[in-house]
């Protein structure tokens, strides 16, 4: 309750300090009983110390940049940048009220609660576009083990539903809801931890297993063949090659272009450019270096063409067995 009031008292402030206009326009979007917490908040407010307004204004920009963090690269894409940008201890108090705040917000919330394999056997009979929305909902690592258990046509039906969900209306989303909580009102275990298209798709498969992954891919090109370049070409980033062992990535570097390794570093952290380095040559690496150094300034557009040609490499050697992707579980052995 403390938490509540606590919250209730910096919106308020919050809404002060943006003035009238604007903040009638966010009061016209807030739940009626919240709009009454908050008013009564705001009218026993006399006087905003302006540390007291510099301090929620902080706050809300700090949770709205983690919330955008979130939405355009995930949770550990957010801590890094927060890390950053707020140091280790401040970024972990955002990012852990942002989880709090997205638990209660977020639809489905019984369906992440629920046993992996019972949902499966709830959803086998629903429809692809139902059960899309779900995982779209769900922690991608626990949608991937669903999606698995799904025949090859029916997981490539349900990708390409993820992959091409936009918006849904919270009218649907909420009737939706209610139908699948008295489904799985029996079945809620213990509690666990953007919605829709490419990016949460991707995120599904990277937690899938290499069999899963590919079933989907093959059967996507036939379906959406744009659909099915731009996911691949989403499944393996470029910062991901740090993720590569030693003797991988020296593989990947001899079979790169040097004049896209210069232009892809060119615009790559301290962290990626040691890892490259260490990985070549004392001679190789001072060549480099020379290289960036004189290189002068560089298009963001053909920084990212160049890194997207280094991930094709490693896409490549990775189908051929020539280097190993880890994956959320193990692949299928065929004895």
């Amino acid at each position: 309750m403390n938490n509540e009031l606590e919250g209730i008292k910096k919106a308020a402030l919050l809404l002060i300090s943006l003035g009238s206009e604007t903040s009638a326009q966010i009061m016209k979007l807030l739940p009626d009983d919240y709009i009454q917490k908050v008013s009564y908040e705001i009218a026993n407010i006399d006087y905003v110390q302006p540390e007291e307004r510099d301090m929620v204004i902080n706050e809300f920009i700090q949770m709205s940049s983690a919330r955008k963090y979130v939405l355009d690269g995930g949770i550990d894409y957010a801590k890094n940048l927060l890390n950053k940008a707020l140091g280790a201890q401040k970024a972990k108090e955002v990012i852990d009220v942002l989880n709090q705040i997205q638990l209660r917000e977020r639809p489905f919330n019984i369906a992440r609660k629920a046993d992996s394999q019972q949902l499966t056997n709830l959803l086998l009979g629903e429809p692809p576009q139902t059960v899309a929305l779900i995982l779209c909902y769900m922690q991608p690592d626990k949608a991937a083990a669903i999606l698995s258990q799904f025949p090859g046509e029916r997981q490539a039906e349900i990708a390409e539903k993820i992959a091409t969900i936009s918006s849904t209306s919270p009218m649907v989303i909420e009737k939706i809801e209610k139908v699948i909580e008295k489904k799985f009102s029996n079945f809620v275990e213990n509690d666990t931890e953007h919605v829709g298209g490419v990016h949460t798709l991707v995120e599904i498969l990277n937690s899938a297993g290499r069999s899963t992954e590919k079933n989907i891919i093959a059967d996507l090109e036939k379906r959406q063949p744009e659909l099915s370049e731009e996911v691949k070409s989403n499944l393996f980033t470029f910062e991901d090659i740090t993720g590569l062992g030693d003797s991988d990535v020296q593989k990947v570097l001899r079979q790169v272009q040097h004049d896209d390794l210069v232009l892809s570093l060119k615009g790559a952290s301290e962290g990626i450019k040691e890892f490259i380095y260490k990985n070549l040559s004392t001679r190789a690496v001072e060549t480099l270096k020379e290289d960036i150094q004189f290189m002068g300034p560089a298009r963001l557009s053909a920084v990212e063409e160049a890194q997207q040609r280094i991930v094709a490499v490693i896409r490549r050697l990775d189908e051929a067995g020539e280097i190993y992707l880890g994956r959320g579980e193990h692949d299928a052995v065929i004895s």
